[in-house]
């Protein structure tokens, strides 16, 4: 998962008008880079987050063809529990069709429970499973998924991850299901990023607030394939990083360029009562998506993305699961 060369740096963006004007920034650090890239080749991928079922997904494959945006991934926020088997399988089936990857949320999480420390100031306990028959939820989500076909499952548990891990290698759940972390609980720091890797994480996903000295600190100790979000819904950050895009895939690849969208209220749990914001979020994610893409293009650092229908990680260090 490692290439001997390293990203050479794209056109920052008004670097030759500040340079003419005597502002140049000073040149990049060829030490920075990432030196890791997807198993197959290519440096990032792309996701469109926070599809929550079969109408929001048309609209997103429908977008995404008319803006000519190239979808690696697509993830749901709600969780497995939230669709029936009929949705899930309509889903399996659009995406795979298009040979782009579904990834589910599983189970009950913290703030949905009757648990109050997520509620205090401390927000302690966090998104993760509370108790036995949280991770059990987790666990019976996944199972259920994955018979129906999905092959990428959302976690936001330490427990929950390394449950599901152990689950696949003893054939509970298919070998090649991939497993995600969610920004929820997404690590800030390299030792941390590690632990996940070896808990079982197929990518990670980070907080939108890392910066671009934090992305160099972990890709020197991990190789796992990192999620972070152009643009961070509100309730992450909202933060907007557009201009960062070339610099973010030179220091965090192998990188899944997230496309959320800032100033819109939380979809979690989506039901009908949601419908019409879901629909015209969904479609709106896929132009920031195509924003993002245009950007790359004009910086001269649109090469190096993935094949699409690539999806697994490549080589990963876990820890030993043991007898």
């Amino acid at each position: 998962m490692t290439t001997d060369a390293s990203a050479t740096a794209a056109r920052r963006p008004g670097e030759q008008a500040l340079t003419d004007l005597g502002l140049g920034a000073p040149a990049l650090d060829p030490a920075d880079a990432s030196a890791h890239t997807f198993p197959g080749g290519g440096r990032w991928r792309t996701e469109v987050p926070s599809c929550e079922g079969p109408e929001a997904l048309a609209v997103i494959l429908k977008e995404a063809s008319r803006l000519d945006v190239p979808i690696h991934r697509i993830s749901q926020g709600s969780g497995v529990w939230m669709l029936t088997d009929a949705e899930i399988t309509e889903m399996v089936e659009a995406t795979g069709e298009r040979d782009i990857e579904l990834c589910l949320f599983t189970g009950p999480r913290g703030t949905w429970d009757i648990g109050g420390s997520t509620r205090t100031d401390s927000r302690g306990g966090g998104l993760r499973a509370r108790g036995h028959d949280a991770v059990a939820g987790c666990v019976e989500d996944a199972v259920r998924a994955t018979e129906l076909g999905v092959k990428c499952l959302l976690v936001a548990d330490e427990g929950v991850l390394w449950t599901l891990h152990r689950a696949r290698r003893a054939g509970i759940i298919p070998a090649d299901t991939t497993l995600k972390v969610s920004a929820l609980i997404g690590p800030v720091n390299p030792a941390s990023y590690a632990v996940y890797e070896r808990l079982g994480a197929d990518s990670v996903n980070v907080p939108s607030d890392l910066t671009l000295d934090h992305l160099t600190e972990i890709r020197r100790v991990s190789g796992a394939p990192m999620d972070m979000y152009i643009e961070a819904p509100d309730d992450l950050g909202g933060y907007i990083r557009m201009y960062e895009v070339a610099e973010l895939i030179r220091r965090g690849a192998p990188l899944y360029l997230k496309f959320g969208l800032s100033k819109t209220p939380g979809l979690y749990p989506y039901g009908h009562h949601l419908r019409d914001l879901t629909l015209s979020t969904a479609k709106e994610r896929v132009r920031r998506g195509r924003l993002a893409l245009d950007l790359l293009a004009r910086h001269g650092a649109d090469g190096d993305m993935a094949p699409l229908g690539s999806r697994l990680p490549g080589e990963l260090n876990r820890f030993d699961i043991g007898s």
